[in-house]
C-alpha cells in the first residue's frame, strides 16, 4: 500500500504500524488522509495476517483535528457539499470502527476534534501522561457531529456531556476517566504499552477475534447508520448559522469571537 499522508509498515508477525504522516500540519485530517485512512481499512480488513493495527502520528500531536483548508473550502460550499464531505469523514470513522482486527490508538501530545473521534473508534488506547484532548467544535461555532456516535459510544452519555460542549481541553487522567483512553503511561513507554495490548492477539484465532470484536459492536448498539447520518445532517444545519461563519472567520483572523467573555 503506498500512500502519502499515511504510512503502513506490517512486521513479520502481523502487528501493522499504521501512521498518520502530516507532522508539519499536527496531522490534521486533510481530505486526502481521510480517503486515504478509509482505502486502509477496506484493504486490511480481508487480511488474516494481519492480527493487530497500531494507530499512530507523526511528530509531535497525534491528531489535531479538521485541516484548515478543509474547512476553509466547507465556509465556501453549498449544503450538498458540506453534506457530501462530512459523509467521507464519517464513513472513514466507520470503516475504522469496523476494522476486524483490533485497533490500538497511541497518543503523544494532543487528540482535538477529529482527533478524538478517531480515539473512540479505537478498541484501545494508551496515552502519554502529558497528552490533552479536546472536542473544541463549540470554540468556532460548530459541534462535534460525525465524530459523535462514537464519541457517546465510548463515553457514555453522562460521561460525555462532561467534555461535549465546553471545547474545554482536559488530560490523559480525565481521559482516562471518561473511558476514551486505557492505559497513562510516560511518553517513553508509548512503544511498549502499544506492543503490550497489540502481542496478545499473535496467540488468538483471528477470525475468532474479529467475529467476537463485531458481536461487541452489535451488541452495544453504538453507531448506527441512522445515528450517521443524523450527524451529518446536524453538522450541515451548524455550517448554515451565524455562529458558524462568525466562529470560523474569528479563529482564521484570530481574534476572538463575538460571544467570548472575559
Amino acid at each position: 500500500m503506498a500512500y502519502d499522508t499515511i504510512s503502513v509498515v506490517p512486521d513479520d508477525r502481523g502487528i501493522v504500524q499504521l501512521r498518520m504522516n502530516r507532522a508539519d500540519k499536527r496531522n490534521a485530517l486533510s481530505a486526502q488522509m481521510i480517503a486515504e485512512l478509509t482505502d486502509f481499512a477496506a484493504q486490511a480488513g480481508p487480511r488474516r495476517d494481519w492480527r493487530a493495527v497500531v494507530l499512530t502520528g507523526a511528530g509531535d500531536v497525534f491528531c489535531a483535528g479538521g485541516d484548515l483548508g478543509w474547512m476553509q473550502a466547507q465556509m465556501a460550499a453549498d449544503r450538498a457539499t458540506r453534506m457530501a464531505e462530512a459523509k467521507k469523514l464519517a464513513l472513514m470513522l466507520k470503516a475504522l470502527n469496523d476494522l476486524p482486527q483490533p485497533l490500538i490508538g497511541v497518543v503523544q501530545g494532543g487528540a482535538y476534534g477529529g482527533g478524538v473521534g478517531l480515539c473512540a473508534v479505537c478498541d484501545v488506547v494508551v496515552a502519554a501522561e502529558d497528552a490533552r484532548f479536546g472536542l473544541t467544535e463549540t470554540r468556532l461555532g460548530l459541534i462535534p457531529a460525525t465524530i459523535g456516535p462514537y464519541v457517546i459510544a465510548r463515553m457514555g452519555e453522562g460521561l460525555a456531556r462532561r467534555v461535549f460542549m465546553s471545547a474545554r481541553l482536559f488530560g490523559a487522567a480525565e481521559a482516562q476517566a471518561l473511558n476514551l483512553v486505557a492505559r497513562v503511561v510516560p511518553a517513553a513507554d508509548l512503544a511498549r504499552a502499544a506492543e503490550a495490548e497489540a502481542t496478545p492477539y499473535l496467540a488468538c484465532a483471528p477470525g475468532a477475534v474479529a467475529a467476537a470484536k463485531a458481536l461487541a459492536r452489535k451488541l452495544g448498539q453504538g453507531a448506527t447508520d441512522a445515528m450517521i447520518d443524523a450527524s451529518i445532517a446536524a453538522l450541515a444545519d451548524t455550517w448554515e448559522t451565524h455562529e458558524a461563519r462568525e466562529g470560523v472567520a474569528a479563529f482564521f483572523d484570530k481574534r476572538k469571537a463575538a460571544w467570548v467573555r472575559g
